[in-house]
């Protein structure tokens, strides 16, 4: 992998990792117009999860007070418990948490609930995710349809009216499914949970800023495992490249996630909806025609 090639997968990744038209899409087409590593799908695979790290401290410096807030908050409220000391009530979201956990050590507990779908399909289909099947074109294109529809579903009929501060179990497991859906190339880890969010009853910024927050255990994981197994799989000359290409992911996912969040207190999800869907019906036409090839090699 060239420096070229490097700078625009971390453009790419960056770009479509939080704006909710599916990253592994486009880093498909990425890497098939660069020509990395010849098409092989397990390094093609690796380098994408791996250049996720860069996003993931996009996410990290972008949410670091809240984050922060939410680890104080878990550690003194359980220690509180653990100790037997006077345990604090805090008021507000009645109904909705115990009420010896502040809303952010809540929302701990909750993003640790919303990762278990993912962290369970990803564990038991890992070598299937991994394989030549999750770079075919007919697929990726479908769900690229398939959940811009469902986006506009959601769209619809969802109420939007929760604030971060009234999250309960039941929206972490639907947006936590939501999420595990992402795996299937063409989802879009951030247009599935926006949408379960919306189908939750979330407000558009809150199912964005959750969907965020729950990409931290997800991407960490995925990035770290296959960062070990890049190691053994990647040529030695693409560790360089590789950097930067999470360098510049992160850059441009940082702004990314600031965009998306300052778009949709105002707007819906239109713009990314009619985008999905001109855009899974232009692959599906090339495929149909016999203009693109539906498989990496």
């Amino acid at each position: 992998m060239s420096y070229l090639q490097a700078i625009i997968l971390g453009i790419v990744q960056g770009l479509t990792e939080f704006i909710p038209i599916s990253s592994t899409a486009h880093l498909v087409f990425a890497g098939r117009w660069t020509e990395i590593y010849g098409g092989n799908p397990a390094q093609i695979t690796a380098t994408m999860a791996v250049i996720q790290l860069g996003t993931l401290g996009a996410v990290f410096v972008y949410f670091a007070s809240d984050i922060a807030g939410i680890i104080a908050a878990f550690v003194r409220d359980h220690w509180a418990l653990i100790t037997r000391k006077r345990v604090r009530m805090h008021s507000g979201t009645h109904g909705v948490r115990p009420l010896w956990l502040s809303n952010e050590a809540w929302l701990g507990w909750l993003i640790i609930i919303g990762s278990i779908p993912i962290g369970t399909v990803g564990l038991l289909f890992k070598d299937v995710i991994e394989g030549p099947s999750t770079k075919n074109l007919w697929f990726i294109a479908s769900m690229l349809i398939a959940v811009g529809l469902l986006l506009a579903l959601a769209e619809f009929i969802g109420s939007q009216r929760k604030g971060m501060n009234y999250l309960g179990i039941s929206d972490a497991i639907i947006v936590g499914l939501s999420q595990a859906l992402a795996l299937m190339p063409g989802a879009s880890r951030s247009g599935s949970t926006i949408m379960g969010g919306l189908f939750a009853g979330l407000t558009r910024e809150t199912a964005a800023r959750f969907s965020f927050l729950l990409s931290i255990p997800a991407i960490s994981a995925s990035g770290l495992l296959e960062l070990r197994e890049a190691w053994h799989i990647l040529p030695q000359e693409s560790f360089m490249p590789l950097l930067v290409a999470t360098v510049v992911s992160g850059i441009v996912g940082y702004l990314a996630i600031w965009f998306l969040i300052s778009y949709l207190r105002r707007r819906s999800t239109g713009i990314f909806i009619i985008y999905r869907l001109v855009l899974g019906v232009v692959i599906l036409g090339l495929l149909w025609f016999g203009v693109i090839d539906p498989n990496v090699n």
